[in-house]
This record gives C-alpha cells, structure tokens and sequence, in this order.
C-alpha cells in the first residue's frame, strides 16, 4: 500500500510494445481500472503526455500508484481477457454492463421430435438458440406463434414419452399430436426446419416451401389440408407485416447511446433480412464524467466477444467513435469477414437510427422519473421515521410455514430503493420447535449478520422485520449480541388489527406504542414494497420445499427404494401423479426397478 506519487516514467522505460491489458490500482491496491492495448507502451503512455483529456480521466489518472499488465498474443485475445477481468472486478472508471445471460432465448431442442422452450444462461444442451428476445413476454409470444403456424410441440418429455391420446392442444389445433403419432419423424421434421429458416429471417423460403405444400394437397384432391396450409401462409404473412420495416435485405445492429444526470442508457435495434428483428436496452454503471461516445466504444468492444451475440456484418452507431477503424478490425477478425461501422447514414438505416434514439430518450426519461420518485421514497421513511441516515440498503425478513412445517425464512435486499435479487438469501430453519416464529426469525437473523460480520461485508442502513413486537425483540437481541445494534436501525412492520394495507404498524425496540404513516405517505409505500416482496420470496421457497417433499414422500418408506430409486422414478414419470396412475408394468420400465420390487411400490402405494 503506497501514498506515493506513481513514477510512470520509470514504468514505462521498460515496458513492452506487445499487445496486451493494463489494469490501474490506487494507494490501497484496488483496480481502478481495466484496459486494452494493441502496443501496451504507446497506449498507457498517452495517460501521461499532456493532452486534453476528459474530467473522468484527470481524475482516475490522479490515482494511479500502481500498474500491473498482462501479456497477451493478439489484440483479439487482449479485448478478451479485458472483458473478463472487467467482469471480475468491476472497476470504478469502466462502463460497467448487465450480464446478458438475462436475455431470454427460444431453445429447440436436438431430438426426435424437437420442442420449442424459453431458455436462460449458458447455451450447454444441443440444439438450435434464437434470440435473444427483449423479455419472457416476447419470448413466450413467439412461441405461441409457432404453435399457431408450425404446430411444434412445447411439452416436457416426461408428459410427451407417456402420452396415451392427444391432449388439448392437439385438439385447439396448436400441435400436431406427435406424441402419439399422429404426425410421423420425418413430416414433423420439416415443420421444424420451417421454424428454423424462420428464426434464421428467410421468411420467403418458408413462404415458397408453404405454397408448394399448399399446391401439392390441392393437386391431390386434399382441398381441406390445401386450406388449412392457405390459413398457415396467410397468418405468416401478418406477422411479417407487423415486423417488417422498409428497407434493403441487411443484417445491421443500430446502437443509440446516451447519459443525462449520470444516468447512461443504450437503445439496440436488431435487423435481420432488412426487418426488425427485435430490440433491447441496457443501463451501464458508468463513471463520472464519462461521455456517449465512451459508452459506446466501451458496449461494442465487449457485447461481441460473448458468443450468443450475433455479430452483423454493419453497425451503426448515434456517435462517431474516435477508435472506429481499431473497433471494425477487431470485429472483422472476430467474424471472419469485414464488418463496417458507420454514424452518418441515408435512407432506410437514417430512419432505423432515428427509432432507435427516439426510444433511447424515452428509455431515459423514464428511468430519471423512476430514479427521482424512488429518491424520495427513501428521503420521506427518512424523515418521517426521524432516521439520521437516508436508508440506501435496506434489508427485510419474513418467515413462511404451512402448520408449523417446512419452515422458510428470506431475506430480500434493497439497494438505492430498488430490489438486489442478487443479494437475496433463504434459510431453511432448522431445530425450532413447530409453529415458533419469534425462534425462526432468530436464527435466520443471527445465520445472516453472523456471515456478514465474518465476511466483513456491507451492513443495512435499515433492517425491516416482517412482524410485532414479538419478532422485532429477537432480531434486537442478535444484533445486541453481534455489537450491531448502534450501526444498524431496526424496526418491525405489521398490518395491524384490520390487516388492511395502509393501517400498518410499525414498531422500534425502544419504544412501547407503534407508529403510523400516513396511507399515502411515499415512505410508507417503499416499506410495503420491501415487505410485500420478501414475502413473496418466503411464500415461493416454502412452497419449493413442500413440493419436494411431496413429490417423494409417498416413496419414503418403501422397502428396497432409497433416494436414488426415488430421484429415478419421479425422472422417469415426470410427477408424482403419474407414479400414482403407473401399474407394476410400467413401474418396472424404471432403470433398477425389477418386477418383484415393482410389485413392492404398487402395493405399498395402493
């Protein structure tokens, strides 16, 4: 640790010309920031030679005391192990973006018969991923549109390997009853590549093969499948009316970005095939002083390295990039062929690009209104609970039973007045006798602050507590006994006699008779916005918990099957109910399941 002015000059006397990544530390050995560097010596040196650098990098440069690099063999391979290291450390003077693995993705699966599902992370199964998609809304629509138009199957395969007769979707003609057969592999094969020329923008391929279908069951005589396949195309051709934008055949990304009151925002508009194929947006953490321009350099240079992001061949951008041509060779390498950057452009792309920054600005002014009203949430439970302190971290516990079993606590965090799902925690209490709130409350209380203190990290400003008195009394006494109780404010929250949303009453250790806001008081709304949802947080995981239990209990017990048997058997039949349904026949189709002990389980469960 040094207080020490750094030395650069003698730093880079011997630093080399080879490309690689530099990470900046201050006095107390803390990454500041991470960078890139095609020749390592020419790009750190330029923090040190005096030109007209920004505000942002006057004052990160002031804090350098230390700078460590690493080698690297390509400038490709540099821009790579930067977007991993920013990731890791999350530097204070790096755009900072959301991890895309949020985005939801249509997944087709690589089987007999595929299904189409939403999937979330990493892309590790076989098949076939489009997307991604703005949320779970999209992507749910899109698949109902192609149970509508191709007939592709959604159940899970635990329902679809033990099907007997068609189910309701077969029915409301929104499958085509593969799982009994009623379509064979190969038929049902070709639906499927439709849906990939789909996703893939060759919607005139499937259009063409559609029509030749449609000509092929007329010449046949088969006039009711020719006007089914009629009503196919026709409903195909509305959907791409209401995607399609007037342009060129083109796959272009057009990326609008901005920042107002430290708030910076970027608008992505996906064409594929000259139609918009999709949009998303991100709110990067970016540092003081940061520019538009710096935001965008920062979001192309690293969004592309993840390999579920599509790289078109043509990027347009709101702002003209400083390090365009360095930026369009790296993607070129990345893609194999040229991929062109532009700011200035005519026609259709001028009006994509006029989209997208109309959207950018109302993406931030709504953000800004949301910030300014959650802003004075926090600053009216400030005032009107007399805290000396605006409560930027919030925390609030709740407990969830059904009779006194399978007892959950969560612990749900809030962070400048919106939730941190990331920080969210559940405990399964354990050794409490039935029924005992205040007990459970305890130990969830004492097992949360016991790992905070020993981990040393970010206490609450505000700890809510989901209760009375009663409860309130056993989160004091851990924090009396952690030393937390002066560091850290308390109070409890509970609904009153009438149980009415509004009537809430709220208590403090040290005092006898609860408060009351005001029903329409801002502080009091951001206290049942916290409440509400770590109760919905206790109420799932409790509910998560039963069902487990459930789902293997009636198996408990039943000589010869222990956990591996039961994981096996419920696998094998999707559900508890359809074990219930089985008989010994189907019952030992179970990997070790033979017919005496198959025997066993049907008597045991009848």
């Amino acid at each position: 640790m040094s207080s020490s002015k750094f030395d650069h000059k003698s730093f880079l006397t011997n630093l080399t010309q080879r490309p690689g990544i530099y990470q900046m530390l201050n006095e107390t050995q803390e990454i500041i920031y991470v960078g890139k560097a095609k020749n390592l010596k020419k790009r750190v040196s330029s923090y040190f030679q005096k030109q007209d650098h920004s505000p942002k990098t006057r004052a990160m440069v002031a804090q350098i005391r230390d700078i460590q690099t690493v080698i690297t063999d390509s400038e490709n391979e540099a821009l790579i192990l930067e977007n991993q290291f920013i990731k890791k450390y999350r530097p204070r003077y790096n755009v900072i973006f959301r991890d895309d693995k949020t985005y939801p993705y249509i997944f087709l699966s690589n089987e007999a018969f595929p299904r189409l599902s939403i999937h979330r992370g990493r892309q590790t199964r076989k098949g076939n991923y489009f997307g991604p998609f703005t949320g779970s809304t999209a992507a749910r629509y899109s698949i109902s549109m192609m149970q509508k138009l191709f007939l592709i199957r959604q159940c899970e395969n635990s329902v679809f390997k033990y099907r007997t007769r068609p189910c309701l979707q077969y029915q409301i003609k929104r499958c085509s009853g593969s799982c009994v057969g009623i379509i064979s592999q190969e038929e049902y094969a070709k639906d499927v590549e439709l849906v990939r020329l789909f996703y893939q923008g060759k919607n005139d391929s499937v259009i063409k093969v559609l029509n030749e279908r449609m000509m092929k069951a007329s010449e046949a005589l088969e006039f009711e499948k020719a006007a089914q396949i009629r009503d196919q195309i026709i409903q195909l051709r509305r959907v791409l009316e209401k995607q399609a934008v007037q342009g060129s055949d083109s796959d272009v990304d057009i990326i609008a970005a901005g920042i107002k009151e430290k708030t910076g925002a970027i608008f992505m508009l996906n064409i594929r095939n000259g139609m918009v194929q999709g949009s998303r947006n991100f709110f990067p953490k970016v540092p003081k002083d940061t520019s538009a321009e710096e935001i965008l350099e920062s979001f192309i240079s690293h969004f592309y390295t993840a390999p579920q992001n599509e790289l078109p061949s043509e990027i347009v951008t709101s702002h003209e990039l400083r390090e365009a041509k360095a930026i369009a060779e790296q993607l070129s390498e990345m893609r194999e062929s040229k991929v062109r950057l532009a700011h200035k452009v005519k026609t259709s792309r001028a009006g994509w690009l006029a989209m997208a920054k109309r959207n950018l600005n109302e993406m931030i002014i709504a953000k800004l209104a949301s910030k300014n009203h959650t802003q004075k949430r926090m600053q009216s439970l400030m005032d009107e609970l007399g805290l000396d302190r605006l409560p930027l971290r919030m925390e609030c516990f709740d407990i969830s039973h059904f009779q006194g079993e399978q007892t959950v606590a969560s612990c749900v965090v809030f962070d400048q007045g919106q939730a941190k799902k990331s920080d969210y925690r559940r405990f399964n209490i354990k050794d409490v006798k039935e029924g005992d709130d205040y007990a459970a409350i305890q130990q969830a209380v004492r097992r949360r602050f016991e790992r905070l203190v020993r981990e040393e990290a970010r206490l609450p400003d505000l700890l809510i507590i989901d209760g009375g008195k009663g409860q309130l009394n056993q989160a004091q006494k851990v924090l009396e006994d952690l030393d937390l109780a002066q560091e850290i404010t308390l109070i409890s929250v509970a609904k009153g006699t009438e149980r009415k949303a509004g009537m809430e009453q709220i208590f403090f250790p040290s005092e006898a008779i609860a408060r009351r806001l005001e029903e329409d008081s801002l502080g009091l709304h951001l206290i049942q916005a916290i409440r509400d949802e770590a109760h919905r947080f206790a109420i799932t995981g409790h509910r998560g918990k039963r069902d487990k239990q459930r789902r293997t209990s009636v198996l408990e017990g039943i000589p010869g099957v222990g956990a591996k048997r039961r994981r096996a058997i419920i696998q094998h039949f999707g559900g508890i109910q359809e074990v219930l349904r089985a008989g010994v026949n189907d019952l030992k189709q179970v990997d070790g399941i033979s017919e005496s002990l198959a025997q066993t389980i049907y008597d045991q469960l009848h």
